[in-house]
């Protein structure tokens, strides 16, 4: 499974938040501001943080979406 953080984007434009405003209030890093932008996975801690800037919980700014290859754990056969 993959994480897209579209939902987030389209809520800082909703609020009239630039990312730059979001790094700031959270207190972000570069580096974590870059993997939300690339949607790739960042700690549950930055979740939390944003969701409390945000005034927002979690199903508003991600989504879990299948992974490219379809494959889970589950298909794995002995």
């Amino acid at each position: 499974m993959d994480v897209c953080y579209n939902k987030l984007f389209k809520l800082l434009i909703d609020k009239g938040m630039k990312r730059s405003e979001l790094k700031k209030k959270v207190g972000l890093s570069q580096g974590t501001l870059a993997k939300l932008s690339k949607n790739e996975t960042v700690s549950m801690d930055v979740i939390v943080r944003i969701c409390r800037t945000l005034d927002c919980t979690v199903d508003e700014i991600l989504d879990i979406v299948p992974s490219p290859d379809n494959g889970t754990a589950d298909d794995v056969q002995s």
